[in-house]
């Protein structure tokens, strides 16, 4: 069994080449370990104003706007083509403790400019200050919005789901909230995950990768873990609404699930996508080798193969 094609493989020397040559130069949100205070919101909010330094310029395209949430309005970035196809709510990554919309906008203005979609990029609340089910229940919120007023405003009644690392898990969370809350799975027409965690328990990649280099590190990805869900035990992090590897996952709309194989994250989406299969709910596993968390932020032509799965992919599902 093969995860890749021989087009892909031939990508490999690059990989490797970016990684040796600019991966340890790129610029990081987390500082280093021991820069860091203990105090949990303390050191969050620190390297949430580093993580500031890694946004793109805000996209000229996005208007700021707010909706009503379960504690208070939800801030939220549009981005609203002529004449939209579909909406797609877009979920920012960040460890469920640091990010902001913006972070997306680039790939938000892609999806509106490319895709002909309407684009909400939602602000959800952080960890610690706001564990879980906060997150969640702000994107839940985000998505009962879009399709209350998506076919009035935007013209559309459909939707997909996406985003990246934490963003994938809660895209997955409130893909499965949409099916058994809102009652309009049939109302989505995809989702989107990259590299994203569907076990909070911890899978076997999380605690090592080989020593491959990778943004994400065991230690670091722990203090979101218990950022975001504070003393859970493991039984606790099996709820499906915690870790969406334990939920009921048939019934589903098509699912593009992309990782690399240097992420720490290997395993939630390779386990994810086998359960997706197994339930039979349509998936397509986009695996690249020698690429580490985020790799689509690096300048080469495994970057430019998986924009071109994803923009096919999108393009496949759309009326």
């Amino acid at each position: 069994m093969k995860l890749w094609d021989e087009t892909i493989d031939g990508y490999r020397v690059e990989a490797q080449a970016m990684l040796e040559n600019l991966f340890d130069a790129l610029p990081s949100a987390g500082g280093e370990e021991g820069d860091l205070p203990e105090d949990p919101v303390a050191r969050a909010r620190i390297q949430r104003q580093n993580a500031i330094a890694l946004e793109p310029e805000p996209s000229a395209m996005a208007v700021e706007a707010t909706i009503p949430g379960p504690a208070g309005n939800i801030p939220i970035r549009l981005f609203e083509p002529e004449k939209p196809r579909a909406m797609f709510l877009q979920i920012h990554g960040g460890g469920w403790i640091l990010g902001r919309p913006q972070m997306a906008d680039v790939a938000s203005e892609n999806l509106a400019k490319n895709h002909g979609l309407a684009v909400l990029s939602v602000g959800y609340r952080l960890a610690p200050e706001h564990p879980y089910p906060a997150g969640p229940d702000d994107c839940e919120a985000a998505a009962a919005w879009m399709l209350e007023h998506g076919p009035e405003r935007w013209g559309t009644d459909k939707m997909l789901i996406g985003g990246g690392s934490a963003g994938a898990h809660l895209a997955a969370v409130t893909l499965l909230r949409v099916r058994d809350r809102l009652s309009a799975i049939d109302r989505v027409l995809g989702a989107n995950l990259l590299f994203g965690c569907y076990d909070l328990r911890g899978t076997p990649s999380t605690f090592g990768n080989g020593g491959n280099p990778d943004v994400l590190d065991p230690p670091g990805f722990q203090f979101m873990i218990e950022s975001f869900t504070p003393g859970m035990s493991e039984t606790e992090r099996r709820d499906p609404d915690v870790s969406p590897l334990f939920a009921d996952l048939s019934g589903l709309p098509p699912c593009l699930v992309t990782v690399g194989t240097y992420d720490h994250l290997l395993d939630d989406s390779l386990f994810f996508a086998v359960r997706l299969a197994a339930a039979e709910s349509p998936v397509e596993l986009a695996v690249y080798p020698d690429s580490p968390h985020g790799f689509m932020f690096l300048p080469t032509e495994m970057t430019k193969a998986h924009a071109a799965r994803l923009n096919a992919w999108i393009a496949s599902l759309l009326p």
